[in-house]
Formats: C-alpha cells, sequence, structure tokens
C-alpha cells in the first residue's frame, strides 16, 4: 500500500510527488489521514535545510487536519479511529527536558516540528506523536481548520497570553497571513482593535476583520503618534515581518505596555533602553503553542464564526503552491488538499 508525498530532494530544490509506503504508527503514535495541510512561511526554513540535523529529502508541513486512521499500540485510549485531529507547529515534546518538567512544553529543548523531527503533512498520511493532536470541532471543515495549527494558534495565543484584558486598547501590526486573524480575534476578544498596515486602500478591509481603528503606517503622522492620539496601546501584537515596522510601534504604548512580537525577522529591533525604562514597557517574543492551544484556538474560532482567509489547491501542485506563498501572492493561507 502507498501514498503520495511532496517531497524536496535537495536543499532549495521543488516540491516534487513521490510514492512512499504507507508507515505503520509505533507505541504512543498514531497515523493521521491527511485532508488538508497549510502552506505557512516558516516551511522555507526546512525546504531550504536552514534547520540543524534536517536529513533530505524533506516532507514539510505543519498546518495539518485529518482524521485518525490507525491507533499505535500503548497509544492513550481517547483517541480512536475516526477522531477528527490537527496538528501543528507543536508536533509534540520530548517530556523530560528542564521545560517541559516545569509544564513550558511549547518551549521543549526537543522539540519536534512535523517537517523538521518527523515527515510533515505534505502527504496523504502522516505518523504523529499522540500528545501533538488536536481536537477539531465539527464545525470547522479542514481546511479551514489547518491553518489555526500555526498561524492561528500563534495569534490566539500571542492575544490572549499578554496583558490586555477586555476593553483596552490593543494594535495588530500587519494584516496579512498571521495578522488578518489576529484582527479577528482581537475584536471577538473583546479589545478596542487597531489594524496598521500599509496604504489607506485597506481600511475597509481593515474594517470588515473588525478592527475599530485603521492607521495607515504611510501616512504622515507617525504609527506612534497615531497610536498616542487613541490613548495609547496596552499591547501590540506585531505580526509583520519587518523589524523598522516593528520599532515604530514602540513609542505609541502606553505605560506598562507590552510588545508581542511573532513576526520574524533577521534584522535587530532599534529599541534603546530608555524606550523601555522610563515607562517600564516590556518587548517579548512568542512562540506558537501546545496542542491544547491549538485545540483552544479551533474551539474559539468555531464559537465565533473566525476563519482564516485561504486559497486551496490540491497536493499534486504543492510547489506551485508553495512558490505562491513565497511571492507573496496568495491571500491569505495557501492550503493543499489530498482530494484526488
Amino acid at each position: 500500500m502507498t501514498m503520495r508525498v511532496a517531497q524536496v530532494a535537495s536543499p532549495g530544490g521543488p516540491l516534487e510527488i513521490a510514492e512512499r509506503e504507507v508507515p505503520q504508527p509505533g507505541p504512543g503514535h498514531v497515523r493521521v489521514a491527511v485532508e488538508a495541510c497549510g502552506v505557512c512561511h516558516s516551511d522555507v526554513l526546512f525546504v531550504n535545510g536552514m534547520v540543524p540535523g534536517l536529513r533530505f529529502p524533506v516532507v514539510a508541513g505543519h498546518e495539518i487536519a485529518g482524521r485518525i486512521e490507525q491507533v499505535g499500540e500503548g497509544t492513550y485510549s481517547g483517541w480512536k479511529v475516526g477522531d477528527r485531529v490537527g496538528v501543528g507547529w507543536f508536533g509534540g515534546s520530548c517530556g523530560h527536558c528542564t521545560s517541559c518538567r516545569q509544564g513550558d512544553f511549547i518551549v521543549c529543548e526537543n522539540l519536534k516540528v512535523p517537517g523538521w523531527a518527523y515527515d510533515g503533512g505534505f502527504a496523504d498520511q502522516v505518523i504523529a506523536p499522540a500528545d501533538a493532536l488536536a481536537r477539531i470541532p465539527d464545525a470547522l471543515a479542514a481546511t479551514d481548520a489547518a491553518p489555526l495549527g500555526c498561524a492561528g494558534v500563534t495569534t490566539f495565543n500571542g492575544l490572549r497570553r499578554s496583558s490586555a484584558r477586555p476593553g483596552d486598547l490593543v494594535a495588530v501590526l500587519g494584516i496579512g497571513g498571521l495578522g488578518h486573524l489576529g484582527v479577528k480575534y482581537a475584536a471577538a476578544m473583546g479589545f478596542e482593535t487597531v489594524a496598521i498596515a500599509r496604504g489607506a486602500e485597506k481600511a475597509d478591509f481593515a474594517t470588515e476583520l473588525g478592527a475599530h481603528h485603521y492607521i495607515d503606517s504611510t501616512a504622515g503622522t507617525s504609527v506612534a503618534d497615531a497610536l498616542r492620539a487613541l490613548g495609547g496601546a496596552k499591547v501590540v501584537l506585531a505580526t509583520a515581518a519587518n523589524s523598522g515596522a516593528i520599532t515604530a510601534t514602540v513609542d505609541g504604548l502606553r505605560p506598562l505596555g507590552e510588545l508581542v512580537v511573532i513576526g520574524a525577522d533577521s534584522e535587530p529591533l532599534g529599541i534603546n533602553p530608555t524606550q523601555l525604562l522610563l515607562s517600564g514597557k516590556v518587548v517579548r517574543g512568542h512562540p506558537s503553542g501546545t496542542s491544547q492551544d491549538v485545540q483552544d484556538t479551533m474551539a474559539f474560532s468555531a464559537l465565533h464564526g473566525i476563519r482564516p482567509m485561504i486559497e486551496t489547491v490540491p497536493l499534486v501542485e504543492a510547489d506551485e503552491a508553495y512558490r505562491k506563498m513565497l511571492s507573496g501572492g496568495a491571500r491569505f493561507r495557501m492550503v493543499l488538499t489530498t482530494a484526488s
């Protein structure tokens, strides 16, 4: 019995369809029949061989949604064949490092990211550890659930674990693949929501997402001044992968405000200590979220009618979907489906 995978044979190479034997799950693992898998910008790390210990050929994909089709021996009995499950960036933890022993599983020193620690979801089937599984609610289609395993949980968790409380002014920097979900979640959580992006033409879109205010970062007024005119942000969720744009929001925080960074950029932030010291501001990075966090994200999304904006393509067109994501042409998440 065989299955299809979209694999990369060498760093930076194309995603090519190959046939493999269907794997069997070992103890503590399940085999998931993949129905949908999101294409995330973080997949670049694996496709280009930019992380240690990676072995080619690589099957990327860490926004997985599907159904359990086989349960390995010794696996938690709460999981059964037919259960709808998702696997995100959190693909399992070691359970024995200091972080795990303290209950901080998402910062596990041996975090098992799909596509890195084991073959990911650009495939018909995937083997995953049971602790990586999140239950998908009936109200969510697999294509909508898949991106919530990374893009969704990162924005949702970044907001709910921030210092903001309902009624506080919360700004979301960027309204792309992460940010469009961030604005939706912020509004649903009861925050006075500000969307920040480039161009006056995005104002209507920000309103459609649920934003109460829109700041055009290319207008004459600085982003910090515009935020201060609204009273100052309790939290800025920085989803844009642009260190300059992130830096520009810091002075728009109110005293004791918090900058939560989830947009990845290799350039340093241009923040000086006095910007933080005199007003007690906080800057922190926020990782994704555990399988329970993913499950919470999906439940909240189902309850509030929140769905990612996606474009679906069949698995056989994985390379085209990946290249479209790279070019910025996706609006906003490319999702691979295994349906023939």
